[in-house]
């Protein structure tokens, strides 16, 4: 048999025995992102040697449709009132601890990691920056913690992934030698950024429209509903792509306007049309879009442990340890901390909200982008994206239960003797959420 054989035999074997035993698994600190990464490396190059390493084309292939499909439906299911009524956190979150944290990799990497270029430098600050919470889902999903922390974590999540791409673009952009510096800062903002966003705006927001007038005439169906959002995703990244943009922006953006079209075209007949705001139902449309995301971005993980993750740790050094573990932390809870400055949030929520930054997916797929540029520094920026999300991978999944039990627990002490003063205790929009993480109100899954 064919060494691609043996690998889709592998995967195939490891997501099957995982959705076997995935709802045992759900109770303890093995989570699902750490059963994937550590069976790829297991199988790896660096191991076993089942999974083939020569062609890491199909694999970039797979993770670039993994994140286009988490963009979009991350973007698509956040709503305004998610950044309005109750949303301080999420935008305090982005608009302030975001850029601090891009700031504080960026800086911190200076002195660790010597060979990378200036730019360089920024791109290790920035390709670490969006967090992924699917890596530590009981943080968000687990009801012991309050409503306000878990829907100011999950869409954080849902949006800096998209909202770091043009920093990452532009920074590209800036290194000699790569695709995107051959149009320059320049033409990178104005083709990849504002040509995308128009794109995606354009595509989402018509396709959206269209989805709404044929629910209300009864034409589709639903599972149609669930293939079209498929391909309204897929289609918006590649629209992007032929016309020389950023893919991942358009299909960031067109989930925006898909989502607020769904939500706010008027005249659906009653039964067929998206649930009104505040009527506590959830729609279904993105279910298929947001379990075919996630199913990817586990084999993604598990292909990211093998020909990624499992070179890097044979060529590890104490620098890269450290940066990780700083990426991880410092990087993280002191932007956080910052941020929420003012807030009236106390310390065991600044400190649970800042330890619940993983890094995923995003990082993966980013890391990987720069390593196709075959540009100086792109080994060691590959070894510094593998190590800290692999640590990630471990260390949140792993404190995940414990943390969450052990803050939902300070949380009813305190509320119980705040007498309703306590600001975590602040109500959100009810509904909501993304279905990989779990239902935001729901029990731990």
């Amino acid at each position: 048999m064919s060494g691609g054989a043996w690998t889709v035999l592998a995967v195939a074997g490891v997501t099957a025995a995982y959705a076997l035993g995935s709802r045992r698994l759900s109770t303890t600190p093995v989570s699902s992102a750490l059963v994937f990464t550590g069976c790829g490396v297991l199988l790896g190059p660096a191991v076993l040697g089942v999974v083939d390493a020569h062609d890491a084309g199909p694999v970039t292939a797979l993770l670039e449709a993994a994140l286009t499909l988490v963009l979009f439906t991350d973007a698509m299911t956040v709503r305004r009132r998610d950044l309005t009524v109750g949303g301080f956190l999420p935008r305090r979150l982005l608009g302030i601890g975001l850029l601090l944290s891009i700031a504080a990799g960026w800086l911190l990497a200076w002195p660790l990691l010597p060979g990378l270029t200036v730019w360089e430098l920024a791109l290790v600050g920035v390709i670490l920056a969006p967090t992924d919470a699917a890596l530590g889902k009981t943080a968000i999903s687990d009801r012991r913690v309050p409503p306000l922390v878990r829907q100011g974590l999950n869409v954080e999540s849902g949006l800096n992934d998209g909202m770091v791409l043009p920093f990452f673009l532009v920074f590209l952009a800036a290194v000699p030698g790569t695709s995107y510096a051959t149009e320059g800062v320049a033409g990178t903002f104005w083709r990849s950024l504002l040509l995308s966003t128009v794109l995606g705006l354009l595509v989402g927001g018509a396709c959206g429209r269209l989805l709404q007038a044929a629910r209300a005439r009864g034409w589709i169906t639903r599972e149609g509903r669930h293939v079209y959002v498929l391909a309204v995703a897929a289609g918006s990244y590649e629209l992007a792509v032929v016309t020389d943009g950023s893919g991942f922006i358009a299909a960031w953006v067109a989930g925006f306007a898909f989502g607020h079209a769904l939500r706010n075209v008027p005249g659906a007949a009653p039964g067929t049309a998206a649930p009104e705001e505040g009527t506590g139902e959830r729609d279904t449309t993105p279910d298929l879009a947001e379990d075919l995301g996630g199913l990817l971005a586990s084999i993604g993980l598990l292909l990211f442990g093998a020909l990624l993750l499992g070179p890097a740790l044979q060529h590890l050094s104490w620098r890269i340890v450290l940066y990780a573990l700083l990426s991880l932390t410092v990087v993280r809870l002191v932007p956080v901390a910052l941020s929420l400055l003012g807030s009236g949030l106390r310390a065991p929520t600044v400190l649970y909200v800042g330890w619940f930054g993983p890094r995923g997916l995003a990082s993966v797929v980013l890391g990987l982008l720069v390593a196709e540029e075959h540009v100086a520094g792109t080994e060691l920026l590959g070894r510094v994206v593998a190590v800290t999300v692999a640590l990630s991978v471990l260390l949140h999944g792993a404190t995940a239960p414990a943390l969450a039990g052990a803050y939902g627990a300070w949380y009813r002490r305190a509320a119980a003797a705040s007498r309703g003063t306590l600001k975590e205790a602040a109500e959100v929009p009810a509904g909501g959420g993304r279905r990989r993480l779990g239902h935001p109100g729901g029990p731990a899954a």
